[in-house]
């Protein structure tokens, strides 16, 4: 049989490749500590998986509209006004399964032969993923060490051409976990007056995980570019939802037709009971959320001291997330070199930085979401390693 050749160009996700193989090595008796996976170690909250239940008690079983059930898409312009004072019309937000569909509809807008699109580098790894798999070219944003991995607004206006079609930013970033301040991203929002052809797709699904007292920075302070801007948002990370594959998106109003038609074509609609439950998430109270918050601020500076205190690691400080990204060049071995050798001689699973981008060679993530004592027990392993 032959394949589709654009099947080639479409690209994976490393952290599932790790998780697999540090599984297999569970398997044969070796004690894994998992700092891959970039998902919340905490439960979803008990009032929203109730509201779940609840819903389905009640017979929420069926099909529903693809871009969602209305009373989800009113919560979620609800939350946005409250969090960020900006009106959104429920028409134009669609609840999707999860985030990757919105990646997926956005770029597969713009995206074909002779068109290119601005993603970061190193990012999370869909973007590139996806913009090589609808033909457009794929054109990096190297994110620099030196800067702490912040937008640089210069750079990115530089990389416009009559080509761009889309440019993709997330705030705060996976894999560095850094954050890019809101005066950047004004200065941002002014330079792309200057392009009015290319769109926005701002990811912003670690939105509430600022881990240092400001104010998220988001796309939503710019009404004036409502006309071409897509958020990306959801519950996965906010409330610990992850496994539940629920989403949401804003779109202009002249892209939601065709969205739609993307959601008809591919998942027909989200789940009609976990949208319930969805709804009490963002409607109810978010004491969950600020404890996870103060729990991932004292991992992050347990890691990021430990990781500083390891031979040959250089690690920035992360701001949101839960991500830390350090530099091993010091140790003698690239991302890749480190990575190998934390799982199968420390049995700490991580991700190399190459996973993110080619412009991450030296790196590698951590995820610290997970427990302090196996933070330490990880640091432990990996000193010994080292030493």
């Amino acid at each position: 049989m032959k394949l589709a050749k654009s099947l080639s160009r479409l690209g994976t996700e490393s952290a599932f490749k790790i998780l697999a193989e540090a599984k297999n090595l569970e398997k044969k008796g070796k004690e894994i500590i998992h700092l891959g996976l970039g998902q919340p170690d905490f439960k979803t909250p008990k009032h929203v998986v109730d509201s779940t239940i609840k819903a389905l008690k009640d017979g929420h079983h069926g099909y529903v509209l693809p871009n969602g059930i209305i009373e989800c898409r009113q919560a979620v312009s609800r939350k946005i006004e409250s969090l960020y004072n900006a009106k959104i019309d429920p028409e134009r937000i669609i609840i999707m399964p999860g985030g990757k569909p919105t990646m997926f509809y956005a770029i597969s807008l713009f995206g074909e032969p002779g068109s290119e699109i601005i993603y970061p580098d190193p990012g999370f790894p869909i973007y590139e993923s996806m913009i090589n798999y609808t033909g457009a070219k794929a054109v990096p944003l190297n994110l620099l060490e030196k800067k702490d991995f912040t937008l640089d607004v210069d750079k990115i206006l530089s990389l416009i051409n009559e080509k761009t079609r889309l440019i993709i930013i997330n705030n705060p970033s996976n894999p560095m976990g850094s954050v890019t301040d809101k005066k950047v991203i004004d200065k941002l929002a002014e330079g792309l007056k200057k392009f009015p052809q290319v769109a926005i797709l701002s990811d912003e699904i670690y939105d509430r995980l600022i881990l240092d007292d400001k104010k998220m920075p988001t796309f939503f302070n710019y009404p004036e570019l409502y006309s071409r801007l897509i958020v990306l948002n959801g519950w996965s990370k906010t409330y610990s939802m992850t496994g539940w594959r629920l989403g949401w998106s804003v779109w202009p109003e002249k892209f939601v037709d065709s969205v739609i038609r993307f959601c008809v074509n591919n998942h027909s609609c989200v789940n009609a009971a976990i949208q319930f439950g969805g709804i009490t998430a963002l409607d109810g109270p978010e004491d969950s959320l600020k404890i996870m918050v103060e729990k991932f601020i004292a991992r992050r500076d347990l890691i990021h001291k430990g990781l500083n205190n390891l031979k040959g690691v250089e690690c920035s400080k992360p701001l949101g997330a839960f991500y830390a990204f350090p530099n091993v060049k010091g140790t003698g071995m690239n991302g890749s070199e480190f990575a190998k050798k934390c799982l199968h001689e420390a049995g700490v699973a991580i991700v190399p930085g190459t996973a993110f981008g080619k412009f991450a060679t030296d790196h590698v993530r951590f995820s610290f979401a997970a427990s302090r004592e196996n933070i330490k027990k990880a640091l432990i392993k990996i000193e010994e390693m080292l030493s």
